[in-house]
């Protein structure tokens, strides 16, 4: 019930004011931290990142280790309610579908427009793109952020509770900010080698629940491989095979190359799709939860 609390609060209320979110003092934290990191050597910026990083998850993990456990002192009802409002800033599944809609919308009357608010969402340069790449990228923005913002953060509470999930979202965060090649080379290698191990089963489980149960299981293995990403690619090609689309990077990847080109259309039944598989993941972790809590208090 926690779980399905909290989305109810993230689907009617977005997201908390930036003083108050979690997300928004990692990001700071990481920013402090990671200032000079590209001015330093190869060996000396892979250490440093490394250790800035593992410092950042010790801290998120003892904060959301303490919070869990004062929980735990609660009444059931209070439990619920504290555990829920806590939870969900550790995802941000309505402000994505939001934020994917508006650079449709802004699309239908300045593509400049969109291109500015797709900006927000992807770190591609979106200056040059055309109608239809715009839309090719908020779909390709909307399939891998919702393994990002909502499966996988999920995915971790049902495995180890509010800190598992506290720290996917502080790695998630991490890789955004530090995951880059070029002048993050070696400053944030470690962070994005760990985001990569963190999101591997989820963004497979986000890619199998957007294919849906009649997915062809040969075509997502094949091109969920073709982006450079490890995981990014199961999400990505298995909404493009869902709507019988193309998306692409261009001069990186092209994902069901067979399939048309996405239009309005696609793009709402493709946020009509996220909603039922953030949803769907929803009820399945909270039922999840629910199982091991309630095994647990057989075991005593």
């Amino acid at each position: 019930m926690a779980v399905l609390l909290a989305l109810t609060l993230d689907w009617f209320l977005r997201e908390p004011p930036a003083r108050l979110h979690p997300v928004v003092w990692m990001g700071a934290y990481l920013n402090r931290v990671g200032r000079k990191l590209t001015s330093r050597p190869p060996r000396s910026a892979l250490l440093l990142g490394a250790g800035y990083w593992l410092m950042g998850a010790v801290l998120v993990l003892a904060v959301y280790g303490a919070l869990a456990w004062q929980l735990e002192q609660l009444a059931d009802s209070l439990k619920l309610l504290f555990t829920a409002l806590l939870l969900k800033p550790l995802f941000a599944f309505r402000m994505l579908l939001d934020e994917v809609n508006a650079v449709e919308k802004l699309l239908e009357e300045s593509l400049e427009a969109a291109r500015t608010r797709l900006s927000h969402l992807v770190s591609r340069p979106a200056e040059a793109l055309s109608p239809n790449e715009v839309r090719e990228s908020a779909l390709e923005s909307l399939a891998e952020n919702l393994n990002d913002s909502l499966v996988a953060p999920l995915f971790w509470f049902v495995l180890l509770g509010l800190p598992g999930a506290a720290l996917y979202r502080f790695a998630n965060t991490a890789d955004a900010l530090w995951g880059y090649r070029g002048s993050w080379e070696w400053a944030g290698k470690f962070a994005a080698r760990a985001d990569d191990c963190l999101s591997y089963i989820p963004a497979r489980i986000t890619g199998l629940l957007l294919c849906g149960w009649r997915c062809p299981w040969k075509a997502l293995w094949r091109e969920a491989r073709k982006t450079p990403s490890p995981n990014s690619g199961w999400p990505m090609a298995a909404l493009a095979l869902f709507l019988d689309i193309r998306l692409s990077k261009p001069n990186v990847y092209v994902l069901h190359s067979s399939g048309r080109l996405p239009t309005a259309q696609d793009l709402q039944a493709g946020l009509s799709r996220a909603i039922w598989v953030g949803w769907s993941a929803g009820l399945v972790a909270g039922l999840c939860t629910w199982n091991s809590g309630q095994a647990i208090l057989g075991l005593f």
